[in-house]
């Protein structure tokens, strides 16, 4: 790895980046950022790679870099401009977001397009809550429905007015949905497995009436929020925007519940260090309240949410078996990727499981 002079002395540039030419382009669009920078990778190798990127100014300053993956890049997927798009329309809104700084379509620097924003500092709960965060049950019940009020407030943004009227085609996303993710299964798969084309037929036979649609993110879960480290009930960001566009929103509510674990299951479906064992301790409202403090608050009929879920556990084993992909030519960033592509047939049979009544 190549190095560069950060704060502290020199450290290691993450893979992804360029730093000499990372620098030239802050020093031209961000503004006050013509001091030397550093870099640390936040995130990688899942989705798009994040990296902080520390500025050595007085007094010194952080931004957040995001790029595609460094291999195995489905079309459509890690669209950077689109995704600085929609966090600067949702940046004046009630939506919590990261305003965006930058945008580089030029892939001589990085050899992809990216984009820098704000960096804003919150907890992020992945597979453990931070020791003292979060300890009592009121806490993690307020959390709890701070997650779906961000959600609400999300679906409830006239897309229209903040400039996305044309930010997708709602008509017909769940069939679009199905046959999207079926194509980029072909495209990523490395090896056979018929339970994902039997799960494709499935849900297409089933497929229910849309409400109206809406602006959906399209990762929305526990693991993309930032949270406020001194009040675990308010959300300060929403990351992760590269499948966001106008459509269902009951598919961002049935993605949420496939990470949500509860006391009820079975041990192995909330293992210890899972997303699922985290909203399974104390405090945490279940899935079935997840489900009705949603309706409640945006009044849309959420019967059907079986199917959403499925959809959800369909996706996600496709996305899975692109980083298995990814992984297998080496081209992830970071630790704890050689027990994934396991996690493809776990997931499809969970989604089978949910389609025993249909």
């Amino acid at each position: 790895m190549s190095e560069t002079s950060g704060p502290d002395g020199p450290a290691e540039v993450p893979p992804g980046i360029d730093p000499e030419r990372v620098a030239a382009f802050f020093s031209r669009h961000v503004p006050g950022a013509n001091a030397p920078v550093s870099f640390r990778l936040l995130a990688g190798g899942r989705s798009n790679l994040t990296y902080r990127v520390d500025i050595a100014s007085s007094p010194p300053r952080s931004f957040v870099l995001r790029r595609p993956p460094l291999g195995h890049v489905l079309p459509t997927a890690h669209d950077m401009v689109r995704e600085h798009r929609v966090l600067a329309a949702l940046a004046a809104t009630k939506v919590p977001v990261a305003r965006p700084v930058a945008l580089c379509e030029d892939t001589a620097v990085l050899g992809a397009p990216f984009y820098v924003m704000e960096y804003r500092p919150g907890v992020v709960i992945e597979r453990e809550i931070p020791v003292g965060y979060a300890e009592s049950s009121d806490a993690r019940r307020r959390l709890s429905l701070a997650l779906v009020d961000t959600l609400v407030a999300l679906h409830a943004v006239d897309s229209e007015r903040v400039g996305l009227a044309d930010f997708g085609r709602p008509a017909g996303y769940l069939e679009r949905q199905v046959r999207r993710w079926s194509t980029q299964w072909e495209r990523s798969k490395t090896r056979e497995l018929p339970e994902v084309n039997h799960l494709a037929k499935l849900l297409l036979e089933r497929l229910p009436r849309s409400p109206a649609p809406t602006l959906v993110h399209g990762d929305y879960r526990l693991g993309n929020l930032a949270l406020d480290p001194a009040d675990p009930g308010r959300v300060i960001a929403v990351f992760d925007w590269e499948m966001a566009t106008l459509g269902d929103p009951l598919a961002d509510l049935g993605y949420t519940l496939i990470y949500w674990g509860e006391a009820a299951d079975a041990p192995h479906l909330r293992p210890p260090g899972s997303h699922q064992a985290v909203t399974a301790r104390p405090g945490f409202l279940d899935r079935s309240e997840i489900v009705a403090e949603y309706a409640k608050r945006s009044g849309r009929d959420v019967s059907e949410i079986d199917f959403y879920q499925v959809l959800a556990l369909f996706k996600l084993a496709v996305i899975t078996e692109g980083i298995h992909a990814r992984f297998l030519m080496g081209k992830t960033v970071g630790e704890g990727f050689d027990a994934i592509g396991r996690q493809v047939a776990v997931l499809c049979e969970r989604a089978i499981a949910l389609t025993a009544s249909w």
